[in-house]
């Protein structure tokens, strides 16, 4: 069945099908962040080369829905808004591959005083994205209740928790950065500065599931 096809029949399949490529990413950002902690890094070589295979998949399924899904289609929502929601979950699986890059220039070795210190906000990163990924398990069967039902409801209730759990992994970030800087004396300013971009991306991660939540109660609240 062709991409246009099963727009036709579920409109949100497709999407889905995005999905499950960029939940294979983030899957892997946490063992990435074990490698590291481990200094495994023959390991972290394996898993980066595993987010680069699924994220070129994502990039592939995205293509196929902009390139299938014509303007005069029919849809339940607005072309714009799916085409746009679609690049923000597609901006996801990018943040990802991008720390693997970060993660992997050089041999990174996690001052032990950092260690509990990033794997929590790591966890909180993943949080935000587990909440995105749980309302686009929702989307499948949203249509069949008019974007009004408790489906919907319970959508709205999970982009609200994002909200709360992406301020909450801000302040982590903050607090890790301080302590990083703090550290001067005792890490290569080379390894403050990436270590830096690794914590910066991991933001970025946070923010782009957030917004793609936002964007989602867009689509649904009109």
């Amino acid at each position: 069945m062709s991409t246009f096809e099963r727009f036709e029949e579920a409109p949100f399949g497709p999407l889905g099908e995005h999905m499950a490529r960029i939940k294979e990413c983030v899957a892997l950002v946490e063992p990435m962040f074990q490698h590291v902690v481990d200094q495994d890094y023959e390991g972290l070589a394996k898993l980066s080369k595993q987010v680069f295979k699924s994220e070129h998949k994502a990039d592939q399924i995205k293509n196929e829905i902009r390139e299938t899904v014509p303007k005069t289609f029919y849809l339940p929502i607005y072309r714009g808004d799916l085409l746009a929601y679609l690049k923000l979950q597609d901006d996801i699986a990018d943040s990802v591959e991008d720390l693997a890059v970060l993660l992997t220039i050089k041999k990174l070795v996690l001052h032990k005083s950092l260690v509990h210190d990033v794997l929590n906000y790591v966890k909180l990163v993943l949080n935000v994205c587990n909440l995105i990924f749980e309302c686009s398990d929702e989307l499948k069967d949203i249509v069949e209740d008019d974007f009004g039902g408790p489906k919907t409801q319970k959508i709205l209730e999970l982009v609200a928790k994002s909200e709360q759990a992406e301020w909450e992994s801000d302040q982590a970030e903050f607090d890790l950065a301080q302590k990083l800087f703090a550290l001067e004396d005792e890490i290569k300013a080379t390894d403050i500065f990436l270590w830096s971009q690794v914590f910066r991306e991991l933001g970025r991660l946070a923010n782009h599931a957030d917004k793609t939540a936002e964007r989602l109660r867009r689509m649904l609240v009109k």
